[in-house]
């Protein structure tokens, strides 16, 4: 029994039927398809683990732009506050503007900025600061621009202008040689208490994008600052230069006071004015003596040589349209105004230019005060014009009281030339008519005829020389008009003039009868030579001390100016000496140029009296 189910046992597992195999088969076949069902399964749990990591990817990037974003406009902000901060500090009105253009092209990383400040006229530029570009390429650029094209743009159209490209706008002009070639373009006004003050522009970011809304923002909030900062500015401008002005005027009446004379108060204005203006120089011009054209008295800053004592007509000259309105006239450019076509050119690399009248009390003009500032300075306004027309006003009167102060003192010698013309005539003349009476009768008893001729030479001398004194009696007796129109005061007025332009006083030295003797068409010439003279000694012969001598003998009358300066140059301009010469033999005499031995010039220009 055991036996026969151990052998079928064993043939059981020995040979088994085909479906027992095929049954076991299909087992192994499940279990694979089981096993692979389950890699399947594992597989794509992995694959939906994947896409939740890479949308978390996407949204850290877009976290992480987010965040860059908010950083640059983080740092945008502070850079726009510390600009506003860096502007608003500044209390110089030039400086502000230079922190303006800075802080523009910075904040929009342009590569060239610039600020063009409006004029008075309202239509150009007077004043333009630029960024990007060093001095040598402005140079090579040539003049700044005055408000045409682009720029001229916002100032008729004052509103926010962005371009993508400058040369496809309609008011595009182009730009001059040796411009850097500029391509998109920005443009801002600026605005002071509603009024334009001028124009921020912008052109070509380093990155070489365009300027974008953001820019147009910034550069927008920048100007309103910029306003706020250039308002602040003016106003310690002005109390800083009323300040100076009323300091100037207190100068002035102090001068006055302690009887400086009419050259050193001229002076003490024009030099004040030239310094609280800022300006590059100034002219003091008075009326001629012919009440034709003015005369400039007194010349500071530039070439003062150039310009000191010459003829200005009152027309197409600054200071003689101001002398003949009464009023205040201006110009951008004193150099090439169309205006100006009168006088000698004597202004060039100016600009900016104010002719201010000097009025006096009765209404009328005494001169003129001319400044004058180098190309592409600012502009005079009416902020800086009316502190000087106050000023003008009282330089006006200082040279009125000079006037009246030289009066009173011509009154003064008038009556002391009275009483010593009294004292001439009473005891004087007298004793010597006497004592030549005495000698005329005391000739009849000497009997030696020498001492006879000698006595009767004596007598003949009195009687000469109480002519003389006669004649001195009336030149010292002539009425205050005619003494202030005679030889004498004229030349002193000349010497006295000169002053200003020789930097010192001319020595004069005076004799003869040179009122009553000199006939006033001879006057008329020395007054003019003598003053040409002087002029030419101050342009060229850079001396330190002149000396000046007329004298009239009766025959003749003789003037000699002489200085130690550098002399007369061989190949020099001799188109004046040429004028004293003909002015001479005109009249009969003769003009002698030399050199002393000590070294200077000397000039000896003499002319026959009429018998």
């Amino acid at each position: 029994m055991c036996f026969v189910t151990c052998g079928l046992s064993l043939v059981a597992a020995k040979g088994r039927s085909p479906a027992t195999v095929t049954s076991g088969r299909a087992s192994a076949r499940i279990e694979r398809s089981v096993a692979g069902d389950e890699e399947a399964r594992v597989g794509g749990d992995e694959v939906r683990s994947r896409i939740p990591q890479l949308r978390l990817d996407e949204l850290l990037e877009e976290l992480q732009a987010r965040i860059d974003a908010a950083r640059g406009t983080r740092d945008r902000v502070h850079s726009l506050l510390e600009a506003v901060l860096s502007v608003g500090r500044e209390l110089d009105l030039t400086q502000v503007l230079r922190r303006i253009v800075e802080a523009a092209a910075v904040l929009v990383d342009a590569r060239y900025a610039a600020l063009g400040v409006i004029g008075p006229d309202g239509e150009s530029l007077s004043q333009f600061l630029t960024v990007g570009l060093d001095e040598e390429e402005i140079g090579r650029i040539g003049p700044y621009p005055t408000g045409k094209g682009i720029l001229g743009e916002l100032i008729h159209y004052p509103e926010a202008l962005r371009l993508e490209d400058l040369a496809a706008h309609p008011a595009s002009h182009g730009c001059p040689a040796h411009h850097p070639v500029m391509r998109t373009f920005l443009g801002v006004p600026v605005r002071v208490r509603e009024e334009v003050f001028g124009n921020l522009y912008l052109t070509d970011k380093r990155n070489g994008e365009q300027f974008d809304a953001d820019d147009e923002s910034v550069i927008a909030t920048l100007a309103v600052a910029a306003g706020v900062a250039i308002d602040n500015a003016r106003l310690y401008e002005e109390a800083q230069s009323q300040q100076r002005w009323l300091s100037a005027s207190a100068e002035i009446t102090r001068g006055l006071l302690s009887g400086a004379t009419r050259g050193e108060v001229m002076e003490l204005i024009a030099r004040r004015a030239l310094e609280i203006t800022g300006a590059e120089l100034v002219d003091l011009s008075v009326r001629d003596g012919d009440g034709e054209g003015l005369r400039v008295e007194l010349a500071l800053g530039g070439d003062p040589s150039a310009r000191s004592g010459i003829h200005l007509p009152l027309t197409g000259t600054l200071s003689g349209e101001a002398f003949s309105l009464g009023s205040p006239v201006t110009t951008l450019d004193l150099a090439v105004d169309p205006r100006l076509t009168g006088g000698p050119r004597r202004f060039s690399g100016l600009g900016p230019a104010v002719a201010v009248p000097l009025g006096r009390a009765d209404g009328q003009s005494e001169g003129v005060l001319l400044l004058a500032r180098r190309t592409a300075e600012r502009a005079f306004t009416e902020r800086e014009i009316g502190p000087l027309l106050g000023f003008a006003d009282q330089a006006a009167l200082a040279l009125e009281l000079a006037d009246r102060r030289r009066d009173a003192e011509q009154l003064a010698m008038l009556e002391d030339r009275d009483r010593i013309a009294r004292d001439l005539h009473d005891l004087a003349i007298q004793r010597l008519f006497a004592t030549g009476m005495t000698l005329q009768s005391a000739a009849r008893f000497i009997e030696h005829p020498g001492a006879s001729d000698r006595v009767l030479r004596a007598v003949g001398d009195l009687d000469e020389t109480i002519k003389i004194i006669r004649s001195t009696i009336f030149g010292l007796r002539a009425r205050e008009d005619s003494v202030a129109q005679g030889l004498r005061s004229r030349v002193v007025r000349v010497v006295e003039e000169a002053q200003a332009a020789l930097g010192f006083a001319p020595r004069l030295s005076m004799e003869g009868l040179l009122d009553t003797d000199v006939p006033g068409q001879v006057a008329d010439h020395v007054v003019a030579v003598l003053g040409e003279a002087l002029s030419n000694t101050a342009r060229h012969a850079k001396a330190g001390r002149v000396e000046v001598v007329l004298r009239a003998t009766g025959a003749e009358v003789v003037l000699t100016v002489q200085d130690n300066g550098v002399g007369i140059p061989e190949q020099g301009r001799r188109s004046g000496l040429r004028n004293l010469a003909d002015r001479a033999e005109s009249l009969g005499g003769a003009l002698e140029v030399s050199s002393p031995p000590e070294g200077g010039a000397r000039l000896v220009w003499v002319v026959p009296l009429e018998g």
